[in-house]
C-alpha cells in the first residue's frame, strides 16, 4: 500500500487511470497471478495431507508469506485506483505529496493491520478445528476455487 502512495504521489495511478494498456497489463498480471495461487492451492488439495510447509523453518515461511502479500498488493489495479483517485483529494497544491501520500497509506496500513491482526486472533482461536485434515482440505479447496474464479474474472472484466 506505502507503494501505490508513493507511485499515486509521483503521477504513476493517474497514468493506470488514464491508460486502458497500462491498466489491462497490471489487470491482467493480477488475475493470472491470482490463479496461479488457487490452482497452486487446488494441486495441494490433492495431497493425502496437505502439505503447508511445516517442515519449512520460520524465517521460510514468513519470506515465502511476505513475497505473497507484496505480489498480491502490487499487482492488484483496484489499489492502484483506489490511492490514485482518493489520496489526490487530501491534497491542496503547493502540499508535499508524496510525504501527505505516504502519511495517509501508513493510516490505512495501521487500520488492516489492526483489522487483521484480530482475524488472525480469532482463526488460532478456531486452529484446533481448522487444523484437522479434513477441514483443511475442505477450505483449499474452497480457496483454491474462489481464488481461480476472482482471477478469471479480473481477466474478462473491462474497467
Amino acid at each position: 500500500m506505502l507503494a501505490w502512495a508513493a507511485a499515486s504521489a509521483l503521477g504513476v495511478a493517474a497514468v493506470l487511470a488514464t491508460s486502458p494498456t497500462a491498466f489491462a497489463v497490471l489487470q491482467l498480471g493480477g488475475a493470472a497471478y491470482l490463479v496461479v495461487l488457487g490452482l497452486q492451492t487446488l494441486w495441494r488439495t490433492r495431497q493425502a495431507t496437505p502439505d503447508r510447509g511445516e517442515d519449512r523453518d520460520r524465517a521460510e515461511r514468513r519470506t515465502t508469506a511476505f513475497r505473497q502479500g507484496l505480489l498480491t498488493n502490487v499487482l492488484n489495479p483496484k489499489i492502484a485506483v483506489f490511492y490514485g483517485t482518493l489520496l489526490p483529494q487530501f491534497l491542496s497544491p503547493g502540499d508535499p505529496a508524496l510525504a501527505i501520500s505516504l502519511v495517509l497509506a501508513g493510516i490505512h496500513v495501521a487500520f488492516g493491520l489492526a483489522w487483521l491482526t484480530t482475524y488472525a486472533w480469532l482463526v488460532t482461536r478456531a486452529g484446533d478445528v481448522l487444523r484437522r485434515p479434513r477441514a483443511r482440505r475442505a477450505l483449499d479447496r474452497l480457496t483454491g476455487t474462489v481464488l481461480v474464479a476472482l482471477g478469471l474474472r479480473i481477466a474478462a472484466s473491462s474497467r
